[in-house]
This record gives structure tokens, C-alpha cells and sequence, in this order.
């Protein structure tokens, strides 16, 4: 019995979810800053894969609802619930994590980039350390010769949870947002991997430190 009510209960975990999310959607004010940088990217008919932070991953659903995308998801049960409530945005998802399933997740990834969609990556994921880009991303780039594109969110209202990894954040509704993009990363062939590692992580955590500060003005 207690099993079952444990699976009754992981099974509405996405439903709720997704109406939390929608609430915080709708009732957030945001704005996109830098949408050129995607923008030029899909008029060219350039592939491409996101980056943003684990930390701040919860309002890009929103944000990002229906995109023609496939978003690295872990393996785990929170995986599966994550997995399912972006399901309901219309988000794809692949399934794999730097300590579980690394490789098929790369190969979904792989296979969503060949199928004409773009990536997504949270490159400190699932566990940390946080803000440090592992190297799956990059070698996804530079396999597919695609850039790297990438992305954070400043919010006005949150919970932040002090004592996790990242200091993971949940949106509350009636606050506003910034999106905001950072220009593409190419990883060329003979590039050194450690040093585009350093490149991305500086790009990401200056778009955020900007995001914030227009959040503030």
C-alpha cells in the first residue's frame, strides 16, 4: 500500500508542477534581452546548444515552452518527474547526467542536434560543483561543430534554497524577469577544451551578473 501511495504521488508531481510554473508564467513580467543572438542563429538555419545554470533552470521552462529543443535531463526518479513536467511545456527531453547514463546522454543529444533540433545543457548538472562547465558540452559543440549558446534568468521574487549545491532557485509569482542571451561560443576543431571551458563559464556568469543588475535598474 505504501508503494503505491508513493506512486500515485510521484505521478502528480509533473501535473502540479506544470500549474505551478504556468501561474509563475503568467503572472511574471519578463523581458528577453539579447533574443538577437538566437534569433540570428535560426535564420541562418544554424543548429545550436543552450547553457544556463543548473541554479536557475525552473523559469527557462516557462520562458522556453515549445521550443524546438532536447534538454539533458538526469536518469534519476527527480529526472523522471522533471523530464515529464517539461513534457507538458513541450519540451523535449534527453536522459543521462555526467553520474548517470553520461554516454546516452550525449547520444540523445547527438541525435536531436542531427534531427534539426538545438541542445540544452545545464554543464554544472546534476550535483556540481556549481558554476564549473564538465566537459560533455563542449565535446558535444565541437562534434557537431555547433555553437554554444548561452543563457540565464535574473528573477525579482524567489525562494533560494541556501543550503543546496547551487543555492537552486524557485520562481514566485507576481515578480518580473530578465532572459537574457550571451553572444554564440564556436568550439573549433583544435581548440583547447579547457580554455573554452574557462570562456564559457566567464560568458555565463557575466550574462547573469548582467541580468541581475537590469533587474535592479
Amino acid at each position: 500500500m505504501s508503494f503505491l501511495r508513493r506512486l500515485s504521488w510521484r505521478s502528480l508531481v509533473p501535473y502540479v508542477a506544470y500549474a505551478y510554473i504556468a501561474l509563475v508564467g503568467l503572472t511574471t513580467r519578463y523581458r528577453i534581452e539579447n533574443g538577437h543572438h538566437r534569433e540570428d542563429l535560426r535564420r541562418a538555419g544554424k543548429r545550436f546548444i543552450y547553457v544556463f545554470w543548473h541554479q536557475r533552470q525552473i523559469f527557462l521552462v516557462w520562458s522556453h515552452r515549445g521550443d524546438p529543443s532536447s534538454i539533458l535531463v538526469s536518469r534519476s526518479k527527480d529526472g523522471e518527474m522533471i523530464a515529464k513536467t517539461m513534457a507538458l511545456f513541450s519540451i523535449r527531453t534527453s536522459r543521462g547526467s555526467s553520474s548517470r547514463g553520461a554516454l546516452a546522454g550525449l547520444r540523445g543529444l547527438d541525435d536531436a542536434l542531427n534531427s534539426g533540433l538545438d541542445a540544452g545543457f545545464t554543464p554544472d548538472g546534476p550535483k556540481g560543483p556549481a558554476r564549473q562547465i564538465k566537459p560533455g558540452v563542449l565535446y558535444l559543440a565541437q562534434k557537431n561543430g555547433v555553437p554554444i549558446l548561452p543563457l540565464t534568468n535574473a528573477l525579482s521574487r524567489k525562494l533560494e534554497f541556501k543550503k543546496s549545491w547551487d543555492r537552486f532557485q524557485v520562481p514566485l509569482p507576481f515578480g518580473r524577469a530578465v532572459v537574457r542571451y550571451g553572444a554564440p561560443i564556436v568550439i573549433g576543431p583544435d581548440d583547447d577544451l579547457a580554455q573554452k571551458a574557462a570562456e564559457v563559464k566567464a560568458v555565463l556568469d557575466g550574462i547573469t551578473d548582467e541580468a541581475e543588475r537590469a533587474l535592479a535598474a
